[in-house]
């Protein structure tokens, strides 16, 4: 596989959801980012959207094993790491692995669950791990974890903390479809669910070795020092209270390699940071308070910071580009 082969299987996989999923090309093309640089995803938007069937739709379209769990306040920990358990005919202790262990997991309605039981997450989106009685078990490749919440909600939920958020790669909103597409909703859905006749297109070989290759994508100097000028407006912006952390500009520099490769391009260019910053700095600021209560607020203030930095204008191609 090349770097050419990458943009021809993330087409296959969206292509494939999207006869599932109508519309949100580039929402789609953001999870098959994240899905590529073995990151993950914070679907946000009202009920009723598309969140946990564009996750189910993807899912489906890969060879990896899938598991889904609905997130309610009475969820413990061990329901989602799993448990050591006795057992009697045997003699001895055994462990019983939770849903965690598999590639893609869906938490749906993560901020339904409690700190302690979202917490049960972290290790394993950080290292690929997970440590239960003493005992660490390593998860296995790929694995990426696809949260959904529903940002209109505060009865019964437990807001997401700003560390926790900092674990997801992507923060994507899903929005509301044209008139155009609803009627294509109508009609592809009226009469049976097109996930339910979905097949796989790409192996879990074959996205291994594409989530191994995409950090070949060309970034110049130019291009570092762009991204490092986002990170350090943001840091003395006046309605940012805490910037970007040196993890938020890796995850921009991952983001936007993979974005490329998807894009079927071998270097970066400024448009291509410009497609991503708000998926994946928006939910790593934190805003000062009248900022907060804005509807936009850091989607604003992403785009303020994008204008006032000057944006290179060299040659982003390397020899034989």
């Amino acid at each position: 596989m090349n770097l050419e082969d990458i943009q021809t299987m993330t087409n296959r996989i969206k292509e494939n959801v999207q006869q599932v999923i109508v519309g949100k090309s580039d929402v789609v093309e953001q999870l098959l980012v994240a899905l590529l640089a073995s990151r993950h995803v914070l679907l946000e938007d009202v009920p009723g959207t598309g969140k946990t069937l564009l996750a189910k739709s993807l899912a489906t379209s890969l060879d990896c094993k899938f598991n889904r769990i609905q997130f309610t306040p009475d969820l413990l920990p061990t329901d989602v790491t799993g448990l050591t358990i006795y057992r009697t005919n045997k003699g001895e202790f055994e462990f019983q692995p939770g849903p965690l262990f598999t590639n893609l997991l869906l938490a749906d309605e993560i901020n339904r669950a409690t700190p302690r039981t979202q917490s049960s997450l972290l290790e394993s989106m950080e290292e690929k791990q997970v440590t239960i009685d003493g005992k660490t078990h390593v998860l296995d490749r790929p694995f990426m974890v696809i949260a959904t919440q529903n940002p209109i909600e505060s009865q019964g939920t437990f807001p997401l903390p700003e560390a926790q958020l900092d674990r997801f790669f992507l923060k994507i909103k899903m929005g509301y479809p044209d008139k155009e597409e609803g009627m294509e909703i109508l009609k592809r859905f009226k009469d049976n669910d097109p996930l339910a006749s979905l097949k796989a297109v790409v192996s879990k070989e074959s996205l291994i070795e594409a989530q191994n290759l995409f950090t070949n994508v060309y970034v110049s100097d130019e291009i570092l020092e762009y991204i490092m000028a986002i990170v350090e407006e943001t840091r003395h912006h006046s309605e940012v209270l805490i910037g970007i952390s040196p993890r938020g500009s890796q995850a921009l520099l991952r983001a936007v390699q993979a974005y490329t490769a998807v894009k079927g391009r071998s270097y970066v260019i400024p448009d291509d940071i410009k497609m991503m910053a708000k998926s994946v700095l928006g939910h790593r600021l934190v805003l000062k308070p009248m900022a907060r209560r804005s509807l936009n607020g850091a989607d604003d203030i992403i785009d303020n910071v994008l204008e006032r930095v000057t944006v290179p204008t060299e040659s982003f191609k390397t020899e034989g580009s």
